[in-house]
């Protein structure tokens, strides 16, 4: 089982003292730190006795993507940083605005930083690389869906409905654990030897989306089944259930264009970041079946503040 100790001070300084007197353990800026990701990555640090720095628009630390002087206040003194961007990093305009952050981290002394992105998308892609540009240390969390969007996200409503009406029939997924995310992030943020790295995270079985329901429905006890409809049927869904415009626009995309198979196969990169297999989406299941054990009505998310949606 992997270790995480706090990060070695920066060059100059020890733990206790620096050319200014006492300093703080060395700390970690997690952006996204109330998103799905974010969140879990924050906890693991926080048990590991890693100082953290939350940053999102809503924490006392703020960082707002479309407002570049927050960028700065948001690393200074970070020795390494997560960075999570809602909905997506493939989202319009993207990956220029990361690759600025991205640059301003690299000029504040920022020495490790974790870009999470997105299994076959092109602009997602291209944000790898323009943080690469400026950031060449970066290490890349590439991921496939995310298990927890059928427990804690848009899909969560389905399933408490029973149906799930989604543009997909046969298409294949290795939906990946977030806990896998998670840990491989904070190993990432706080060892040596992940420097430059592009790890491509998926579950240990493909599973289609009908498959993935009928193992929610298997332990939950409820009837779940999925539905398949036009991808206009269900943007109209998705707006009705107050979804943001971007946000239905770019998970429609992703449905549409990036669920075309191009992401059915596995990926080893759990296994060369941990050392282990991945989770199976099973145990996903089993640990968080209270989740489809509460009454329907998941709340409306506000625009501007929805969770990464891989």
């Amino acid at each position: 089982m992997t270790t995480h100790q706090p990060l070695p001070p920066r060059p100059g300084t020890d733990a206790t003292s620096g050319a200014d007197g006492p300093t703080a353990a060395p700390l970690v800026a997690v952006v996204g730190a109330t998103g799905k990701s974010g969140r879990r990555v924050a906890a693991r640090l926080t048990a590991a006795g890693v100082p953290v720095r939350p940053v999102s628009r809503s924490t006392a630390v703020r960082l707002d993507w479309d407002d570049p002087a927050t960028w700065a206040p948001a690393v200074e003194g970070a020795d390494a940083v997560y960075v999570a961007v809602a909905p997506d990093l493939a989202a319009p305009g993207t990956p220029e605005v990361v690759a600025g952050f991205a640059r301003v981290a690299a000029r504040a002394g920022v020495r490790r930083l974790v870009l999470l992105s997105g299994r076959g998308e092109p602009e997602a892609q291209r944000a790898e690389q323009l943080v690469a540009e400026v950031f060449p240390a970066r290490t890349v969390v590439r991921c496939a869906w995310f298990a927890q969007n059928f427990s804690e996200s848009f899909l969560l409503d389905p399933v408490l409905d029973g149906v799930a009406p989604l543009p997909v029939s046969d298409v294949v997924e290795p939906f990946v654990d977030l806990e896998d995310v998670a840990e491989v992030a904070v190993a990432a943020l706080t060892e040596p030897g992940h420097e430059g790295r592009v790890y491509e995270l998926t579950g240990p079985r493909l599973l289609t989306f009908g498959e993935a329901l009928a193992e929610i429905g298997a332990v939950s006890g409820r009837e779940v089944r999925l539905e398949t409809v036009t991808g206009e049927e269900f943007a109209v869904g998705l707006s009705a259930a107050g979804l943001p415009s971007d946000v239905v626009d770019l998970v429609r995309y992703l449905f549409e264009e990036v669920l075309d198979g191009r992401n059915a196969h596995l990926a080893p990169g759990v296994r060369e970041a941990l050392g282990r297999e991945p989770r199976d989406f099973v145990e996903f299941v089993r640990r968080e079946a209270a989740a489809w054990a509460v009454p329907s009505g998941f709340p409306a998310v506000p625009a501007g503040t929805f969770s990464e949606v891989r």
